[in-house]
């Protein structure tokens, strides 16, 4: 069920959006108050997520380290696994973000022959970093339709993209290599028994909701013709609050415009912000300075206190009576 759930709910968004496609009165929903509505959810959604994630106080200095702290001057340190300033912390956090270092880094344990034993495992690294370099390609790709005159930089993407050329139309491999590392992620989900205990249809859903667009953006730009000049008048009406529809364009367009629309609103509510939330990770983006600058618990705040001094003045009689020794007679 909890594969099931997420795959029906894909399917059905599909369904739906190929029916109401096909009905010219209902386009307008679909092809422009939809889209507005998921891009309004999509920015008020992920800036109060930032937001909550900015004021939300760090009470104690919880860097994740792995190499020496800075000491004494002649201990050598490790700025990159234990970095003490702020330019270390931003190498470190570069190298996570684009090259998922951490990940990288991912070892497997289990029991062989009574003994422990201890292995790398890159599959998880490559899976990863293909699936989110092939999938910041393919929206690089569609800013084409969304800017006029286009930029040469995106031309430079695509012809890179498509260097492997087979065919006409022109074969991107960002598109297929994305679907490929969808299925892989899914694969390993279902396969790993401790990974598929853990996994649950919050985990499923937006794997299949990137499969069926990937799938529906191959289908539409290799097996039906879309009638791209429309498209792009339609994008650029959006873009520039003048929406219209434009006809001809075909429903499987509305297909896959409906489901990058419920990946943009379901985005700020779901696992997929960590792609903001890693700029937020205390464990990531402190410097390992307790040795050098006190860290202050944002969470105290100021108590009243009653000193041994003023307890004294208070029942100075009734402990001279109980024969109590007194600091100040």
């Amino acid at each position: 069920m909890k594969v099931f759930v997420p795959l029906v709910a894909v399917a059905a968004i599909f369904l739906l959006a190929l029916i109401l496609g096909g009905i010219p009165h209902l386009q307008f929903l679909i092809g422009v108050v939809i889209p507005y509505a998921a891009i309004i959810i999509f920015i008020a959604g992920f800036v109060a997520r930032i937001m909550d994630w900015f004021k939300s106080p760090v009470p104690f200095c919880i860097p994740t380290t792995c190499g020496q702290q800075k000491t004494l001057p002649w201990i050598k340190n490790n700025e990159l696994e234990n970095p003490s300033k702020g330019s270390s912390v931003i190498m470190r956090m570069a190298l996570e973000v684009l090259l998922f270092r951490s990940l990288f880094r991912n070892t497997f344990s289990e029991i062989r022959d009574g003994r422990l034993v201890h292995s790398s495992r890159k599959w998880l690294w490559l899976g990863a970093i293909v699936f989110h370099a092939t999938f910041f390609t393919v929206l690089l790709r569609h800013m084409r339709l969304f800017v006029e005159p286009v930029p040469r930089c995106l031309h430079v993407v695509e012809l890179l993209d498509s260097f492997m050329q087979i065919g006409t139309p022109i074969l991107y491999m960002s598109g297929v290599i994305l679907l490929l590392a969808t299925v892989y992620l899914f694969a390993r989900r279902i396969h790993i028994p401790q990974v598929k205990y853990i996994s649950l249809p919050a985990d499923y859903f937006p794997l299949f909701l990137i499969f069926a667009i990937a799938l529906s953006g191959i289908f539409m730009r290799y097996f039906t013709k879309v009638d791209i000049v429309g498209v792009k008048q339609f994008i650029m009406g959006l873009v520039t609050l003048s929406p219209r529809i434009q006809p001809g364009i075909g429903t499987i367009f509305y297909a896959h415009l409906l489901l990058v629309c419920t990946l943009l609103a379901y985005f700020p509510f779901s696992k997929l912000m960590h792609a903001g939330g890693v700029f937020f990770s205390p464990t990531r983006n402190m410097a390992n300075n307790s040795r050098i600058v006190r860290h202050i618990n944002p969470w105290n705040y100021k108590v009243k206190v009653h000193t041994y001094e003023e307890y004294e003045d208070e029942f100075r009689e009734k402990m001279r009576k109980a024969g109590l020794p007194l600091d100040k007679e």
